[in-house]
């Protein structure tokens, strides 16, 4: 959508209309102000190379976040941390920390907002940023992008809306700390549902790997395995002998996990049918 409005802007200023100046976000004191520019502003690049990069980094970190989220989730994410961002905006016109006369457009906000995500969802995954010459951890970087904007938006009059991003990022952060308050209440075993990242972080064998949140706690719930321990239980059916039986909820273990992995990696839509109708089943077990 974002490059769909982009061509319909380029065209329509062919005619003489400028739709950015149309659905872009102005100072809500000004006349120019209209309640629906907090949702359309995003959508608004002023040329190639601006929207460019701020879709080259919502490839690159929202289809991993839209692939753990799901479509939905995703959506409404990345359009509050947008109109978020727009609102922080016109709160730094009101506190004089930028001229009230500025417009903003640009989808910036809502991509800083799935940055901070990222960051939050896989602290540790390792990120090659040029020039940097070594890999760096995706919550150092987004604490430095943080700080760097901070910096650059009570110091600097670029243009940029440096408060726009700190807004998108503010609330992806207060919007993931309402979800995660919201899942702790679903507990497996006494222990937060999806915060089972402790014991990897401190090891640090299996966190990089997104290891030890809610896939492993699907393992638990499925039967599937932990820390190389089977959490199978025997017990005795009829004339079914107890080997026979750990057999097969062996094998059946080992499929869950194949299967969950599968789903980390490439998201639940890659799973066939027949992997789909698996898991179904044993989470009614």
């Amino acid at each position: 959508m974002n490059i769909a409005a982009y061509i319909l802007d380029v065209v329509m200023q062919g005619m003489g209309i400028s739709l950015s100046n149309i659905c872009g976000l102005y100072y809500f004191g000004s006349n120019n102000f209209h309640i629906y520019q907090l949702i359309t502003y995003m959508f608004m690049h002023g040329n190639l190379s601006h929207i460019f990069f701020n879709m080259f980094a919502l490839w690159m970190f929202g289809r991993i976040m839209e692939q753990t989220w799901g479509g939905q989730k995703f959506l409404l994410y990345y359009l509050v941390c947008g109109v978020g961002a727009g609102l922080i905006q016109e709160l730094g016109q009101v506190l004089g920390l930028i001229y009230p006369g500025a417009m903003t457009i640009g989808a910036s906000g809502a991509v800083y907002g799935i940055l901070l995500s990222f960051g939050m969802i896989y602290p540790n995954e390792k990120l090659f940023i040029i020039p940097i010459p070594v890999p760096i951890k995706a919550k150092w970087f987004v604490i430095c992008y943080a700080l760097i904007e901070l910096m650059q938006g009570l110091s600097s009059s670029d243009g940029v809306a440096h408060f726009a991003h700190l807004g998108g990022m503010l609330f992806g952060l207060l919007l993931i700390l309402y979800w995660r308050k919201q899942a702790s209440g679903y507990r497996i075993n006494g222990k937060n549902f999806w915060n089972g990242t402790t014991s990897y972080e401190k090891t640090g064998d299996n966190y990089d790997k997104g290891e030890g949140g809610i896939f492993d706690k699907l393992k638990d719930m499925m039967g599937g395995k932990k820390d190389g321990k089977s959490n199978m239980h025997v017990h005795r059916s009829g004339h079914q002998a107890d080997y026979d039986y750990n057999a097969r909820k062996k094998s059946e273990s080992a499929e869950i996990d194949r299967i969950l992995d599968k789903i980390r990696k490439g998201g639940y839509q890659s799973l066939t049918d027949e992997e789909k109708s698996t898991l179904f089943n044993a989470s009614k077990k």
